[in-house]
């Protein structure tokens, strides 16, 4: 019971984020700079979804790569089910093969290199899980290969400047995926510091 009560907030904080980012990804930054609009570019859900890595992460290092993976599971779980009426069913079926797939990985790279240097684990678990995540979801959320899960995004689907930059034309979800992928590195880094400031406290959390 003290373990369940333990981890119900990392689960609740994961459900969030996770719900939260799904929700957020259907709206592009539609913010223009210069000659570039990040609509383009980015949607809003690029700046949250980090966290998730963030709250797999210190779940692992308080309580081992089993808990972490219960953390995990049950935030797919919350996720998805509450994804499906706050955002559209084949998003939901995207996100939560994604989420899945990169969580579990972050969890088993970060164990892998528990014993490094501090900022070591969550760093490259963290940049490999990202980057497969973003694979994973725009893949099947945007591409017309993923509409085998549902109908595409027309706006998504449009031909449209590589990044808002290059002359070179793509798909709007292929900007979208690299533009997500780069917040993500960027959220990714600044995470550290919070990672860093709790880990005193959830060590001392495991010594009581």
């Amino acid at each position: 019971m003290r373990m369940i009560t333990s981890i119900l907030p990392f689960m609740a904080v994961m459900a969030a984020v996770v719900v939260a980012s799904n929700f957020l990804v259907q709206f592009p930054v539609d913010v223009t700079l210069g000659a570039l609009n990040l609509a383009d570019l980015l949607t809003w859900g690029a700046f949250t979804y980090p966290i998730a890595f963030l709250v797999t992460d210190l779940a692992n290092r308080r309580f081992g790569p089993q808990t972490a993976r219960i953390v995990v599971f049950s935030g797919f779980v919350i996720a998805v089910a509450l994804s499906v009426w706050l955002a559209t069913p084949r998003i939901a079926v995207a996100s939560g093969s994604a989420f899945l797939v990169a969580q579990l990985l972050d969890v088993s790279i970060f164990d892998r290199l528990r014993n490094r240097v501090w900022w070591l684990p969550p760093l490259v678990s963290t940049i490999i899980g990202s980057s497969l995540d973003t694979l994973i979801f725009f893949s099947l959320a945007f591409s017309q290969a993923g509409g085998i899960i549902g109908p595409g995004d027309a706006f998504a689907s449009e031909a449209a400047p590589l990044l808002g930059l290059f002359a070179l034309e793509a798909p709007r979800w292929l900007s979208w995926a690299l533009g997500d992928l780069g917040v993500k590195m960027i959220v990714g880094l600044a995470m550290l510091a919070p990672y860093g400031m709790l880990m005193p406290v959830l060590a001392a959390e495991r010594r009581a």
